[in-house]
């Protein structure tokens, strides 16, 4: 086996524990190596550290899969950290029937993506050195998870980087187009040959049954109250009225009015409908995302409560704050001079739930700039349309977004916006996205509620 020597006075990050060696870092390699195969990794000094897979063509150059010597990625080897992968979701998630099930480095399977959707299995080989495994990879996840069907996501423009082309297809067995799952209590239907990644997102499983505190509790701010009411059968009840006394029959009248932006498969909608809000507007850029979406609300019998709309987030949120802003104008300015036959140009709705969970907007170091002046937009905007003391629900998936960046950000689009948010919850990805300590990559997501209350 080849050996890959590293420079003496590198940064230490391999005896803490990180998984990579870049480039920059080797000094040397000893020995014949071939692109996709198994090197020792030696300090400068000839000791040992690690071994991993090889990729000259990659400025990532060696992707660690094992603090021992190991001859070869075998199907016994992978079969082995499979178990494990499967032991640790069947632990923490011991209801769920659909989960991550190998998340590359925190799953000691660099390069490796696989999710579980029922019985069938969706991967990722996104590195030359799972690409030359992959025949033991299929095998081994046959005789662990033994699925219905293995279908190969790896259209993915990161390949390119290993030297690698985009492909996608049946790997194994049957692997229909649309698969229901269900998380959370609700019923899913996912695309796994043209949704995004893998077809569903399963990182953000608990930070959605998070939202459940945030949707019962604004019937007082429409009037309505709770009185005892004598039955028929001479026994009290209480019961919902409104201003005029009448009992409110609508059964969500406690509910919150909710703004989901970017809602992909609808997720965040569906869970805002089921613990009880009054009324959600779902939103993305993606015809395709919307009917998913839609589709979606109808499995779960939710569609008198959603409404769906085709838009740029963008656009949407500035277009209900400008609606606000002039009606805003309209009603400070002199009565006599407003001619009020004229309509108004944009509409100006509020909620009492915004809910942002955008792409990906720094994919590198040198978009962050870029990235931070999208990320103070959407929330500064979304902070404008909540209603008073309702709340901002925010998330950010690029891993060069720091938290402590995160927050900055949204803390200078509350003070441009005349806001003061009070932090409710701070969150990362789920218990099925592990994450290593030290390995910062592996901290991408960030999700936030704040109470929004208007200081200005």
């Amino acid at each position: 086996m080849a050996i890959v020597y590293l420079h003496k006075k590198r940064k230490k990050r391999l005896e803490e524990g990180h998984p990579w060696v870049y480039r920059t870092e080797i000094e040397r390699v000893e020995g014949e190596t071939e692109p996709g195969r198994l090197v020792a990794v030696h300090r400068h000094d000839g000791q040992y550290l690690a071994t991993g897979y090889y990729n000259p063509a990659s400025h990532l150059t060696v992707r660690i899969v094992s603090y021992e010597p190991l001859a070869e990625l075998t199907h016994d080897w992978f079969a082995d950290r499979l178990r494990h992968a499967k032991a640790h979701r069947e632990r923490f998630l011991p209801e769920a029937r659909s989960y991550r099930l190998v998340y590359g480095e925190a799953d000691f399977m660099p390069g490796l993506i696989v999710d579980k959707f029922e019985d069938v299995l969706v991967v990722q080989l996104l590195t030359l050195g799972m690409e030359t495994a992959r025949e033991a990879i299929v095998s081994a996840l046959v005789e662990v998870m033994q699925p219905a069907g293995i279908y190969e996501r790896s259209d993915v423009s990161v390949r390119e980087l290993e030297g690698l082309e985009q492909r996608k297809g049946v790997l194994y067995g049957e692997c229909p187009r649309h698969i229901a799952i269900r998380e959370n209590g609700l019923l899913l239907e996912v695309d796994i040959v043209e949704g995004q990644k893998t077809g569903y997102f399963f990182d953000q499983r608990e930070n959605r049954a998070a939202i459940a505190p945030l949707m019962l509790g604004w019937g007082k701010r429409s009037g309505i109250q709770t009185v005892d009411k004598l039955t028929d059968d001479g026994t009290l009840r209480r019961v919902p009225v409104n201003k005029s006394g009448q009992e409110v029959t609508f059964p969500y009248w406690d509910g919150a009015t909710v703004l989901e932006c970017f809602s992909h498969t609808g997720s965040f909608t569906l869970n805002a409908c089921q613990y009880g809000a009054k009324k959600v507007t779902c939103l993305d850029i993606s015809e395709h995302a919307v009917e998913t979406a839609r589709r979606n609300v109808e499995l779960n019998g939710f569609g008198d409560r959603v409404e769906f709309v085709v838009a740029d987030a963008f656009d949407y949120l500035r277009e209900q704050v400008r609606g606000i802003e002039q009606r805003q104008e309209r009603g400070q300015a002199d009565r006599r001079k407003v001619d009020t036959s004229v309509k108004l140009e944009a509409k100006g709705r509020t909620w009492d739930v915004v809910i942002l969970d955008p792409p990906a907007f720094a994919k590198s170091r040198s978009a962050v700039e870029g990235a931070c002046r999208g990320y103070k937009d959407i929330n500064l905007h979304g902070m404008k349309l909540v209603n008073e003391g309702g709340y901002l629900v925010t998330a950010s998936c690029s891993y060069h977004m720091k938290p402590d960046l995160f927050l900055e950000t949204i803390h200078a689009a509350a003070r441009d916006a005349g806001k003061t948010l009070r932090l409710v919850d701070f969150r990362a990805a789920g218990k099925d996205h592990p994450r290593i300590l030290g390995v910062d990559e592996g901290h991408y997501l960030k999700f936030a509620i704040f109470e929004v209350t208007t200081r200005v």
